[in-house]
Parts: structure tokens; C-alpha cells; sequence
């Protein structure tokens, strides 16, 4: 993969979401919540107002609509600026 994000932008891959429920049960498709977490994969080079804080394999939380949605080889990421990142987990 290259992608190399610009400015003060992450690239994220979202953590997997849940297959089942605690019980047992397997979740379908459309009942899938999207994940809230993620690990941080790219990061760009920031800007003269935002020193960037989070690093290449930093476990980050964002918001539920943060970031837009990417489909790389075969995986799925988000791309979003370090504002829309709430937390580093770790």
C-alpha cells in the first residue's frame, strides 16, 4: 500500500466489528455497529497551526461519522483528520 496522507490527515484501518454477541450469537451484516476504534496506519506531515500527536500503530477512537471510507487491496480504511480523533489508547 501508499498512501501517504496530507496535512494534519490519519489513515485508519477500523478495528473488525463484532461476529457475535456475548450469548453466542452471530450478528448479521446489516446489524453490525462500525467499529469506534482503529489502528493508525499513515499519518501526514501536519501543518504549521497542527503538530500532529498521534504516530504510525497508535490504537485511536474517533467519532461514528469521522472520516471517509476508503477500499485499498482488498481492506477497508478511514481517512480523517487528527481533530476528528477523540482518544490514544495505550
Amino acid at each position: 500500500m501508499n498512501v501517504k496522507p496530507l496535512s494534519d490527515r490519519v489513515l485508519v484501518l477500523p478495528n473488525p466489528a463484532e461476529e457475535k454477541t456475548a450469548g453466542g450469537l452471530f450478528i448479521p451484516d446489516t446489524a453490525k455497529e462500525k467499529p469506534l476504534a482503529g489502528k493508525v496506519v499513515a499519518v501526514g506531515p501536519g501543518t504549521a497551526d497542527v503538530k500532529m500527536e498521534v504516530e504510525v500503530g497508535d490504537t485511536v477512537l474517533y467519532g461514528k461519522y469521522a472520516g471517509t471510507e476508503l477500499h485499498i487491496e482488498g481492506n477497508d480504511y478511514l481517512i480523517m483528520k487528527q481533530s476528528d480523533i477523540m482518544a490514544v489508547v495505550g
